[in-house]
């Protein structure tokens, strides 16, 4: 009987309040009429297109009204003077870089520190004060760009730079001879070291060589081709020497390590901050000079030399750095003065009463020394502009009153 009930009850169906709702249709996405619809309704169009002319309008103008602006500020950096010369645009300073100097409390290295800290860099020094001095970069201590490290590059040192000046190195015949061992190992292991860390971080490095390479030169002026006459064993070969194994190893790490490497060789430079007692010729001029001493000529005096005012090689250094252009190029001034014409410009500048005194010349001086510096004009756009007559007594002036106050 509960069988037959079972089998004839009926099927209930769902009633419709529990019946599943039908699924909503979803919305058609805009096509491109829509789109465009949408843009021309209510002058949509229109105003974007201001807001782009608007836009463009301010990027165009801003190298110039940024420079505008800054041109009233009281600590405004100069524009990079190399900028054309660099691949940066007219208007535009460079990214600052870090930059490490060794010998930057030098006489040279200090007035390089002073042009990189202007065009807005960060700059170490490293120096071991054999013949810098602290008072050469003192003005800088108080520079958050500035750092200053007691360090001799003979010994290894681990920075992270983008360029690298090696300026370390004793440049006067009395610094060098006075240690010809310490100096021949500032050439070798000191360039190896900075060579080295070049590599490691990927700096560009700038050799600062010296015509001394050319030792007394038999072909005159001094073409960068010309390969020098040299004495190996001599007196001098520990500076002479040391800087063509110098030149040597960088251009060794440029083809062997793809070191980005420059090479400068520097002529006579003179200017404030010079050593007093140095006893390269314009120093020893203008000192004897100003302490009413007899001016000392070598020999007959009948050398010749050329002489660059510091700024001109500073310049000449920073726009080799950034050029494309590996080396070596000369830099220096092409005027030529024998030893006598120079301590009668020195005579006039200080004293017109000074005395000339005459000494036995001292071993493998160069009788002859004068850059072709076309190479350099032709690729670095550079040549010195500054006159003896107008930078020296810029530097008389500087020991005028370093003497004063011996």
């Amino acid at each position: 009987m509960m069988k037959q009930l079972h089998k004839s009850s009926p099927t209930h169906a769902p009633s419709p309040a529990h019946a599943p709702a039908p699924k909503a249709a979803k919305p058609a996405r805009p096509g491109p009429r829509s789109w465009i619809g949408y843009l021309l309704r209510e002058q949509r169009l229109l105003f974007v297109l201001l807001g782009a002319l608007i836009a463009s309008t301010f990027f165009l103008l801003r190298p110039y009204l940024s420079l505008s602006a800054s041109s009233h500020l009281p600590d405004a950096r100069p524009l990079f003077s190399f900028a054309a010369r660099s691949g940066v645009p007219a208007g535009f300073r460079p990214p600052p870089r870090r930059v490490v100097v060794t010998g930057g409390a030098g006489f040279v290295g200090s007035h390089l520190v002073d042009r990189l800290l202007e065009q807005g860099d960060s700059v170490i020094v490293v120096d071991n004060f054999f013949t810098g001095r602290k008072e050469n970069v003192a003005h800088h201590l108080r520079n958050p760009r500035f750092e200053l490290l007691r360090h001799d590059v003979v010994e290894p040192i681990l920075l992270e730079v983008d360029r690298i000046y090696h300026l370390a190195c004793p440049a006067s015949p009395v610094h060098y001879k006075y240690n010809p061992i310490k100096t021949i190992k500032t050439n070798v292991m000191g360039t190896l070291n900075m060579l080295g860390l070049a590599k490691r971080i990927g700096a560009r490095f700038l050799l600062t060589s010296t015509s001394e390479v050319y030792g007394d030169p038999l072909e005159h002026p001094q073409k960068e081709t010309y390969w020098g006459n040299v004495n190996p064993i001599g007196v001098r070969s520990c500076y002479d020497e040391g800087k063509r194994t110098a030149e040597t190893l960088t251009m060794d790490y440029h083809r062997g390590g793809g070191v980005e490497v420059r090479i400068a060789r520097i002529f006579n430079t003179y200017g404030p901050r010079m050593c007093l007692d140095d006893g390269r010729v314009v120093s020893n001029f203008v000192a004897q000079a100003l302490r009413r001493q007899p001016m000392t000529v070598y020999g007959d005096g009948k050398q010749t030399r050329s002489f660059q005012y510091v700024s001109d090689l500073v310049a000449g250094l920073m726009a080799l750095m950034e050029s494309d252009h590996i080396g070596p190029f000369n830099l220096g001034n092409p005027g030529e003065f024998t030893m006598l014409e120079l301590a009668q410009v020195v005579k006039e500048t200080i004293d017109p009463m000074a005395t000339i005194e005459f000494k036995p010349n001292t071993a493998d001086d160069p009788h002859m020394r004068k850059p072709d510096i076309t190479k350099a004009k032709q690729l670095l756009h550079w040549e010195p502009k500054v006159s003896l007559k107008e930078g020296l007594p810029l530097m008389v002036t500087d020991f005028r009153q370093r003497i004063s106050d011996e």
